[in-house]
């Protein structure tokens, strides 16, 4: 964006939840916590508007072979519950844990036990929230703010961070 121009709220992932103006980061995350792609958006907007658009983002770097462009599993929260993202994940072989909203009328099979791995994102959520940058948002810019997001899960996932 050029200088000269005015950026919007909506551009820069600010937007208005209940706690005030706020930005929300969807992330995801590989099986032992590090990140592999990430979205910000408003506050005020839904999980589900952004599932396959982060599904389609990132791979997992393997020892042999390409990179691992989809998962075997997911595991995500109700707010990415919607049987048009279920059969998304179905077309494309995706094994998914994600528990049905009360309002569902087509309750199927659930197990915790692969539900209670969701936990590894929030111990990634709240390993980058230990940036007080990232936990607050100073930055004006997304671009900036996401660029931080980055500096952060690099510096946490690398030989360095475990050094200090």
């Amino acid at each position: 964006m050029l200088p000269e121009q005015k950026s919007t709220a909506e551009a820069e992932a600010l937007g208005h939840s209940r706690g005030g103006l706020t930005t929300k980061i969807h992330i995801r995350c590989e099986g032992k916590g590090k990140l592999i792609t990430f979205l910000l958006t408003p506050g005020q907007e839904s999980d589900i508007d952004l599932a396959e658009k982060l599904m389609e983002q990132g791979s997992i770097r393997r020892t042999i072979g390409h990179p691992r462009l989809r998962p075997r599993r997911l595991v995500a929260d109700k707010g990415y519950t919607s049987r048009a993202f279920r059969h998304y994940l179905r077309r494309r072989g995706i094994r998914y844990t994600i528990p049905h909203r009360r309002n569902e009328h087509h309750k199927g099979t659930f197990d915790k036990q692969i539900y209670r791995k969701r936990n590894i994102v929030e111990r990634l959520i709240g390993r980058l929230k230990q940036f007080r940058r990232i936990a607050t948002r100073y930055e004006k810019r997304a671009a900036n703010f996401a660029a931080l997001i980055t500096i952060a899960s690099v510096f946490l996932f690398s030989d360095f961070a475990y050094t200090l």
